[in-house]
């Protein structure tokens, strides 16, 4: 029995809108990733939403992706301890 792992651009055309995803593409210079939940996958790009912004990906640069756990949960403010007095 074979089990065969699916490329980065299959994964990503299978994968569910809404899955949280982490994608590493070339950039000029090297690569970079985009962590966040994918929107979208068209046939030549896919669309991921981090933190920050909807960020396009062309396919033809997508080294690496792969489904990752959902984000732990935000920290609130940091509180000051009281002033001794």
């Amino acid at each position: 029995m074979s089990l065969t792992t699916p490329t980065p651009r299959q994964f990503l055309a299978t994968a569910l809108a809404g899955t949280r995803v982490v994608v590493r593409y070339r950039i000029d210079g090297g690569f970079t990733d985009a962590l966040g939940d994918l929107l979208e996958c068209g046939e030549t790009e896919c669309t991921v939403r981090t933190r920050t912004s909807d960020v396009g990906i062309p396919l033809d640069r997508v080294v690496a992706a792969k489904q990752v756990p959902p984000a732990p949960p935000r920290r609130g403010p940091r509180q000051t301890p009281p002033a001794a007095g």
